[in-house]
Formats: structure tokens, C-alpha cells, sequence
């Protein structure tokens, strides 16, 4: 099938009135996916494979059959709630693709070449990014995993268990991860930087999430005077004005976009609320200031209105500078393409620790990303397409 023809297929999956996406982990629409993408994977003979935690693979094996040194790319298949249709599926597309321009040209690996499609990668379930990619490379602790809830109180062991994956074996994988030689991802562009069709990444900023609990007491709206209210709200506003003051000052980027109230109702004061914190920065200095200022503001206004306020890191990836050797590779191979940073996580990033790994964007005309307005053009998905068989092909000669 042409780019268009997978991506025809793939649009209307998960798709709202509103233009967004909600795919989210082990659910219809996600699930729809991962079956488009084993359907791919095996009309072009590909050998598929699942691992432990739920991430997919399609190799595309040298005729010598070697499985060792291979060149992965791929992405996810997620999204955020009201999601953009290019954030993970374009990388995964651009791969099925660069595949078949690289076979259609007589192109004969002398490395394996394999296709990933990793788990909740966006966290929008389970609240964790990367999980899949993280589980994989031992970034998260398979015990807190198992423990994860979505909002249904849903236990990510019971959830996994449900699509045939024993929670007891999710963790490291030293065997499959012993077997990339390298890791490079195509992703739209999340902002606005590119002025030319195709890019190449530097670095991923530091970025972490923390969820932010302010217990009070629940009482009637109405017949509850002023002083008598412990109301979980007023902290939690103070803590939402706290994170943008504390983003400038740090030179860094704060946002809550996130919250759970408890009971939720018009005519009751809350007795919990409970919010998550996203920071990113230049440098780990600048958003462990943020948190701490942000936690000490909450803290403050939580001692005027008795209310108790507790911080908890749930997760936090330091700056991932990408493989200096590789990116510089892959610059030349594409004629001397762009560097830009990014201030968004990806698998990439988590999968930096364990091999090495580089990135392409495909520019984003609107910059707009995690929304419906997310978009890239037809032929600057075309051109991340040439790019990526290009990158392969130098990489998996052998």
C-alpha cells in the first residue's frame, strides 16, 4: 500500500467530531491500530513479534538471517486525549513506507531492519510516558507498573493480562534490546521551527510529571460559611497561578492540564483535588526550581485554608542528548539537514540509555501539536518518507 493508502486507513480510527483522536492504551481504537499494524507487517512478509510489555515489532531480516545490530525505527499509535492524527502514526506509516521504496528499488539489507510500535507512549491511560519503551529498557520499575491505575482504577497488570501478556514477565528485555544496533524515530515537528521539510533532532530537553494532591474536607456549597471551609480548590488555583509565574522565572514551561475533582458536584465543596504537574527546561536546574517553587506555593495557600498538600514525581527524564555520531551520520546523508532541539518526550528518548538513537522531524505548518490542528503537508510527509529510506538504507548496508 502507497503512504496515502495507510494513512486513509488509519484516519478515521479513534477520531472525534471535533478532528481529535482518542486512542489511548488497550482500548477499541488503540486496539484497531495495533491490528492495522500487524495486517501491514504481515502483507509485506515481515517477521511480527510482541514483546513482554505490549510493544510490537516487524523485522524485515537479511537473507543471511542475522537478527543482531539491527536498524529499528517506528513510533506509537497512542494519542493524548483529543489528539492530533500525526504525533506517533506518521512515524510508524513513514516506516511501512520507506520499507516498500527501499524493496521496490532492489534494496537488500545487510543488518535487519525492524518496524516498532510502542505501548502508551503518550501516558494518557496509565499516566506514565513512554511506558512501553521505559519497561523495555528498565526505566520503570515493573513493580510500579503493575501497580498503575487508569481512571477507572483499572490495574495496568490486570489490563495487560486481559490482552494475553503476563504482568509477571513485563520488564527488560536484555535479549531483544541486545539485538538493536540502533533506534531512529520520525515524528512530526511539536512547534514551529522548521523551515525546510525535514529535520534532524539534537537533544530532548528535561521534562518530568508530578501529581499534586490537596485533601480538604467535603461539605454543602450552600449552608457552609467561608470560615468553616476547607476547600481543596483554592490551594490547587493558587498552585495553577504559582506554575506560570514559576515557568517565567525559571526560563522554563509549567502546565496543569490535568485535574480530578472529588465528589465533582456543582453544590459540593470538594474533599479532594488532585493535579498533575507537567515541567520542562533548559537543564534539570531550571525545572527542579519550578516543582519546588510551585510545591512551596501550594504548600503555603494549603496552610491558609487547612487543607494538606502532598507532591508526588511520577516520572522525569533528564536532558537526552541523541547519539552525537549517529545525528551527525544521518546529516550527511540527508545533504546537510537542520538540528533543532525539542521540548516533547519520545521513546527515542527513553531508548537513548540502552542503544544508540537519532530523530527526524517532518514539519509541522501550524506548530500546533497534542490537538486537532495538529497537520504536516502531503509532500513534506512524502519528503520524511525519502528521508527516512535514506537513513535506513546508509545504516542497514552492513
Amino acid at each position: 500500500m502507497s503512504f496515502e493508502e495507510m494513512w486513509a486507513a488509519l484516519e478515521p480510527v479513534g477520531r472525534r467530531p471535533d478532528g481529535g483522536y482518542d486512542r489511548f492504551a488497550w482500548t477499541g481504537p488503540e486496539l484497531e491500530c495495533r491490528a492495522w499494524f500487524l495486517d501491514e507487517a504481515r502483507a509485506r512478509d515481515l517477521e511480527v513479534e510482541r514483546d513482554a510489555n505490549g510493544n510490537l515489532f516487524a523485522w524485515w531480516l537479511p537473507e543471511s538471517g542475522e537478527r543482531g545490530d539491527a536498524v529499528l525505527t517506528g513510533s506509537h499509535l497512542d494519542s493524548v486525549p483529543g489528539g492530533g492524527a500525526f504525533d506517533g502514526p506518521l512515524g510508524v506509516v513513514s516506516a511501512f513506507a520507506a520499507v516498500d521504496a527501499l524493496r521496490a528499488e532492489g534494496f537488500a539489507p545487510g543488518r535487519p531492519v525492524g518496524i516498532a510500535a510502542f505501548a502508551e507512549e503518550e501516558g494518557a491511560r496509565f499516566g506514565v510516558a513512554c511506558l512501553g519503551s521505559r519497561l523495555l529498557a528498565g526505566a520503570i520499575d515493573p513493580a510500579r507498573a503493575r501497580s498503575l491505575t487508569d481512571g477507572d482504577g483499572r490495574a495496568f497488570a490486570d489490563v495487560v493480562a486481559a490482552h494475553d501478556l503476563d504482568p509477571d514477565r513485563i520488564g527488560p528485555d536484555e535479549d531483544l534490546l541486545g539485538r538493536i544496533g540502533c533506534y531512529v524515530e520520525l515524528h512530526v515537528e511539536q512547534g514551529r521551527a522548521l523551515e525546510v521539510p525535514v529535520g534532524v533532532a539534537s537533544a530532548i530537553i528535561p521534562h518530568g510529571r508530578w501529581r499534586l494532591d490537596f485533601a480538604g474536607e467535603g461539605n454543602h456549597a450552600g449552608t457552609t460559611l467561608l470560615r468553616d471551609r476547607r476547600d481543596p480548590m483554592l490551594p490547587f488555583a493558587h498552585a495553577v497561578l504559582a506554575a506560570r509565574e514559576a515557568a517565567r522565572r525559571h526560563d522554563s514551561v509549567a502546565t496543569v492540564g490535568k485535574v480530578h475533582i472529588v465528589p465533582g458536584g456543582v453544590n459540593a465543596i470538594p474533599s479532594l483535588v488532585t493535579a498533575w504537574l507537567d515541567s520542562r527546561g533548559p537543564d534539570d536546574a531550571a525545572v527542579r526550581a519550578t516543582v519546588r517553587d510551585v510545591h512551596e506555593a501550594a504548600l503555603r495557600a494549603g496552610a491558609d485554608h487547612r487543607v494538606a498538600v502532598t507532591l508526588a514525581e511520577e516520572s522525569y527524564t533528564e536532558i537526552v542528548d541523541f547519539t552525537t555520531a549517529l545525528r551527525d551520520r544521518i546529516v550527511t546523508v540527508l545533504g546537510g539537514a537542520p538540528v533543532l532541539p525539542t521540548g516533547a518526550g519520545h521513546d527515542a528518548g527513553i531508548l537513548s540509555a540502552r542503544v544508540p538513537t537519532a530523530m527526524l522531524f517532518v514539519r509541522n505548518p501550524t506548530g500546533v501539536s497534542h490537538a486537532p490542528a495538529e497537520s504536516a503537508e502531503r509532500d513534506d510527509c512524502l519528503a520524511g518518507v525519502r528521508a527516512l529510506a535514506a537513513v535506513l538504507k546508509d545504516l542497514a548496508r552492513g
